[in-house]
């Protein structure tokens, strides 16, 4: 039996957790402050007089403020120059102070006034005539064609070199709170790996991991969770009718947490039972291309590029070629913070250039439909001296989680 896997009941590898969510610091309202000014940096090098940025994550990133987005239009219009302000329901006025840490004028609309005249007469009252907006990319269609069509004398564009631009790179505080929710979910998956038996559903499993985030500091327990068992394991996302657990089957389990909004998202890929020479064969071919992808991720270097020297360790051995399976059918990774797939992205198309601060998934998962799928599955940020490791790649398939 794989080191780690199995023997335990659900009761007592939950009692075996502890809260691990303490002595991490959030971000403060000075950075939030930082992250405005970055933003308006970025306008002015981009020719942008304002961008509006919608509830949700980006609205959160900048101000600190968080709310999600409804068919009520809530969000904030930070200008090139000056300050702040926000727009919002009336009603919603008392609530919305208390989440806000960056303060600022809050405009509010009732429920039988348009807040799309309202942005125009904000952006007016801003001083902007005929100004250049860029429309927070995330920003649902009816908010951004009501903005559109009430504030026709200006020019709309995407926001994105400004949210990108500032989002790709991470702080020292966000690291850190990444760091801690990796921590937290690497001890999920251990717990999840002993309480396996044959016969288990995946359903169950997936019961027990949320239980597990909670126990380990989650707030919210698991942000998603994908458990999948023998021939289901070929697909990246699952299978409408997931079979349960039988003796040698792959196990592929894929989940996260987030904390104070950051997320964590690893996958394990190893056998309950004792691995056969193919699936040994094709653990190892998945690491290989994994290690290769993160040698391959130095400042500088194209995303795509590190897309390219995972492809290849599996076109070598057979696979693909490029996106077709057997192989490897998606990008080798993803951007990740306040969202758990953000820009830049590890893939093809995407010639990005590696800079440091920028976080990344590094999963180039190898799909044999008819047979099984491998998938590892762990981050990497960027240093000035290169990549380095939220958590360390699985030890081997025998011993995935360095219990020996």
């Amino acid at each position: 039996m794989t080191i780690g896997v199995g023997g335990v009941s659900p009761q007592q590898a939950l009692a075996k957790l502890t809260h691990m969510a303490d002595g991490v610091a959030t971000i403060s309202d000075d950075e939030f402050t930082l992250r405005i000014s970055r933003a308006q940096q970025l306008m002015a090098q981009h020719g942008l007089d304002a961008i509006y940025v919608n509830a949700g994550t980006n609205l959160y990133y900048f101000s600190g403020t968080r709310w999600f987005s409804s068919e009520r239009m809530v969000g904030a219009i930070i200008p090139a120059v000056g300050a702040i302000e926000y727009i919002a329901p009336a009603f919603e006025l008392d609530t919305l102070h208390g989440y806000m840490a960056i303060k600022g004028q809050v405009n509010t609309w009732h429920e039988d006034q348009s807040p799309y005249q309202l942005f125009a007469d904000v952006v007016d009252k801003m001083g902007l005539k005929q100004a250049k907006i860029g429309i927070d990319e995330s920003t649902p269609f009816f908010i951004s064609d009501g903005i559109a069509q009430a504030a026709s004398q200006h020019r709309f564009t995407s926001a994105t070199t400004v949210t990108a631009g500032c989002r790709m790179i991470k702080s020292t505080a966000e690291i850190a709170l990444m760091q801690r929710a990796k921590d937290m979910t690497l001890e999920v998956h251990k717990a999840a790996a002993s309480i396996l038996r044959e016969g288990i559903t995946t359903a169950e499993v997936e019961s027990f991991i949320d239980q597990a985030h909670y126990a380990v500091g989650a707030a919210q327990g698991s942000y998603f969770c994908i458990v999948l068992f023998g021939e289901d394991t070929a697909y990246p996302h699952g299978v409408k009718s997931p079979k349960s657990l039988a003796i040698n089957d792959t196990v592929l389990i894929d989940t996260g947490c987030q904390l104070h909004g950051y997320n964590s998202d690893i996958t394990r890929t190893y056998v309950f039972g004792e691995p056969n020479e193919r699936q040994r064969q094709l653990w190892q071919l998945e690491q290989d291309a994994q290690i290769a992808a993160f040698n391959a991720a130095q400042i500088g270097t194209p995303c795509c590029d590190v897309d390219i020297a995972a492809r290849k360790v599996l076109q070598d051995a057979g696979f693909g070629p490029g996106y077709q399976v057997p192989g490897l059918p998606h990008r080798t990774g993803h951007g990740i913070g306040l969202d758990i797939h953000e820009w830049p992205y590890l893939v093809g198309n995407d010639a990005t250039l590696l800079a440091c601060g920028m976080c990344f998934s590094n999963e180039p998962m190898l799909c044999v439909p008819g047979e099984f799928g491998i998938r590892h599955e762990d981050h990497f940020y960027m240093t000035t001296e290169g990549p380095k490791w939220f958590t360390q790649p699985a030890k081997s398939i025998d011993d995935p989680f360095y219990l020996t």
